[in-house]
């Protein structure tokens, strides 16, 4: 993840015995007429550190039997250390190929082709952000430190180049250095023969004298910064993460934490430091988010039961927050050194096989997230919240009004094999309230011993050929008359 090493391969080449249609998963019947769709977040392409095109992205996932990706590349991946007094002018930016980089229009003039050389594919364009980070140490005493380079969040659904180009991010302008010190170099070495001529000649040279400053000067401002922070005075806490969740939202895009428990984030790369511990606090700190990887190729403790998305959905069931936080599976996949093409799916509840479509369920948190390995999927083809004499039923992302107790629906089944042991967990409120076990295909009927009063939800996880999460269901007891 983020800038460590990757090993490459060969090419990886699918063999024909992929079945074509694994991943399509067939309509379901819902009470509100959703079918399901498998797609793919957090895939990179060429326009960053991906080892494929856009185009060669969306082929290599159709031949593996998914009609949807999106595109995660990075939006500005870059690291700057200066020397004071003008730090931005005397120091060394790293930076890497990135979608302002390499020109947010031609990125999405790519997806664009990319759609319709592909007819039926359904490509989602997005960025994965690094807002902030903060030095500690010296270059020279060898413990230069960037701090949170890799505090990652997505976004989707933007698709303006402005939308990327004003991003709120460190390093996302024009890096102006050079072209300020050959000004400065230029208009120095221009005032020198004009000062020393006559009179007439010197007000001229004046001016170019005090133009080379200046230059230098209106460099290390930064006039086109798009971030009000930068990397020199410490920790800023939560508010650089939340500015660009805010812009994000502003512009209709969804954001995702992802990867909130990485493993890879301490290390020394090169001559410095990087250090970005885990940081699954972010999910309680921030507001207005869409949701976080909850399934991603580390191992991941904020979707235990009771632990921190249990807290933040509760806050949201008590009111304290304004919106609720879903969970979806993230690929994190640069090319063959990453795995399968497959192995992280997210499947969507939708009204429609559209881009909107997809998009609107994954605002509203009609989906799950799988880990599986590829090519091997189990599909929850029901997870369901209904009165016990019937009613309406909610599925994920939804929300239902129960009177007395909850009857709870989950059918899994697993489309290459039948028989694999599998245990789902049912959780209400953060608490497991029931433990099943039991061979696929699965079916389940449970009506809750406790009757429903106030709000809470419902959601469940499986453990067995593959890891599933679904998004919670929210019930809430009937209104005292």
């Amino acid at each position: 993840m983020g800038l460590h090493d990757r090993f490459r391969g060969a090419v990886w080449k699918f063999g024909s015995s992929v079945p074509f249609l694994l991943l399509l998963l067939p309509g379901v019947s819902r009470g509100a007429g959703y079918s399901q769709v498998a797609g793919l977040v957090d895939l990179r392409s060429t326009f960053s550190d991906g080892d494929y095109s856009v185009e060669t992205l969306a082929k290599m996932a159709k031949d593996n039997g998914f009609r949807l990706v999106f595109i995660n590349d990075h939006d500005r991946e870059a690291l700057q250390y200066g020397l004071p007094p003008l730090r931005n002018v005397f120091g060394k930016r790293a930076e890497m190929r990135s979608i302002n980089r390499e020109g947010a229009a031609r990125y999405l003039a790519a997806i664009a082709k990319a759609r319709k050389d592909l007819p039926g594919m359904l490509i989602i364009p997005g960025s994965e952000c690094a807002p902030f980070y903060y030095w500690t140490g010296s270059y020279f005493g060898r413990d230069l430190t960037a701090h949170d380079p890799e505090r990652r969040i997505l976004t989707i659904g933007m698709d303006r180049p402005e939308d990327y180009r004003d991003l709120p991010v460190l390093q996302n302008s024009p890096d102006l250095a050079l072209p300020a010190l050959l000004l400065a170099v230029l208009a120095f070495g221009l005032s020198i023969p004009l000062l020393r001529r006559r009179s007439g000649y010197r007000p001229t040279g004046l001016l170019l004298l005090a133009l080379a400053p200046c230059a230098l000067l209106v460099a290390d401002a930064d006039p086109l910064r798009k971030s009000p922070f930068d990397q020199y005075h410490g920790p800023r806490g939560i508010a650089p993460y939340q500015l660009l969740v805010d812009y994000v939202g502003a512009r209709g895009g969804l954001t995702f934490w992802n990867y909130p428990e990485t493993r890879s984030g301490v290390r020394r790369l090169g001559p410095i430091r990087v250090d970005t511990p885990p940081y699954p606090e972010v999910l309680e700190e921030t507001k207005n988010y869409t949701g976080f990887a909850a399934i991603y190729g580390d191992n991941i403790t904020a979707t235990d039961p009771g632990n921190v998305w249990d807290r933040v959905l509760n806050e949201y069931c008590q009111g304290r927050r304004a919106r609720p936080v879903w969970g979806i599976a993230t690929a994190d996949y640069h090319g063959p050194a990453d795995g399968r093409l497959g192995d992280f799916p997210t499947v969507f509840l939708v009204r429609e096989r559209t881009a909107a479509g997809v998009l609107e369920a994954m605002r509203e948190g009609r989906m799950y997230a799988e880990g599986a390995a590829y090519p091997r999927f189990v599909s929850l083809d029901e997870f369901s919240v209904s009165g016990v004499s019937g009613g309406p039923a909610a599925v994920s992302g939804e929300s239902v009004r129960l009177k007395g107790r909850a009857r709870v629906r989950i059918r899994l089944s697993e489309k290459a094999a039948s028989g694999t042991a599998a245990t789902v967990r049912l959780i209400r409120g953060g608490k497991v309230i029931r433990t099943f076990r039991g061979e696929l295909p699965l079916d389940i009927d449970y009506t809750d011993e406790l009757p429903v009063r106030g709000a809470t939800y419902y959601r469940m996880d499986m453990t067995g050929p593959a890891r599933i999460i679904s998004n919670p269901i929210f019930v809430a007891g009937a209104r005292p008359r």
